[in-house]
């Protein structure tokens, strides 16, 4: 049975999963829920996902929300698949691998994901973006950035030597931040720097990306 994906190819955590499901090279279905028309509100939506959010995955009985979760669960199922993103044949690496999806989760995406909201989100709906909160988090993202420099100076990876779901997750976020004017915080350290192009050289990644058109015309 084909995996169901509802959600859409813009949203940052929709990306994370199809990211994930393209790098284990898995079949799936991408069901378009149309936000704008609140179609995430409607009941049949909100029995997948009572917290009324994208992305949701079905998977034949079981029905999954959160993307991390999700991808995650895709990563475990189809270990044997594609790019062995969990290391699941040492565990050593695996806990790496756990760590950094919890940094990202813990410390990055809070500072990152502010940021992103006031640059696209808001000009969607109609609102002026806040600067003072933009400014605020810029200085949180700089902070960890800095250890992500000096952690990416001694492997290529977050983890270790080797692509990870800990670099994975970080895709969706970074590549829209680097669609704004401080894309900078990236480039100017040059181990971060290197990690993000090597990561985004990655075909699954490029896949993914050419549905994430959200802000072009900004």
């Amino acid at each position: 049975m084909v995996l169901k994906l509802h959600g859409l190819s813009v949203s940052t955590n929709t990306a994370r999963v199809v990211a994930c499901l393209h790098e284990k090279d898995v079949e799936f279905e991408l069901v378009l829920v149309d936000l704008f028309a609140c179609g995430n509100k409607e009941p049949s939506f909100l029995a997948k996902n009572p917290f009324g959010q994208i992305p949701v995955l079905e998977d034949g009985g079981i029905t999954l929300f959160e993307s991390r979760a999700i991808s995650s669960y895709v990563a475990e199922k189809f270990k044997e698949s594609g790019t062995d993103l969990i290391r699941h044949e040492s565990l050593e690496e695996a806990a790496l691998v756990k760590v950094w999806t919890e940094v990202e989760s813990q410390q990055y995406h809070p500072a990152i994901c502010p940021i992103i909201y006031e640059f696209f989100g808001k000009p969607v709906q109609g609102l002026e973006p806040d600067q003072a909160v933009i400014d605020a988090n810029l200085v949180k993202l700089e902070k960890v950035l800095d250890v992500y420099e000096t952690k990416l100076s001694s492997t290529k990876y977050l983890a270790g030597d080797f692509y990870s779901l800990a670099d994975l997750h970080h895709f969706p976020y970074t590549f829209y931040f680097m669609k704004t004017p401080w894309g900078s915080l990236i480039n100017d350290r040059p181990h971060v720097k290197a990690w993000w192009e090597d990561i985004t050289s990655r075909p699954a990644l490029n896949k993914v990306a050419e549905g994430m058109t959200f802000g072009e015309n900004q």
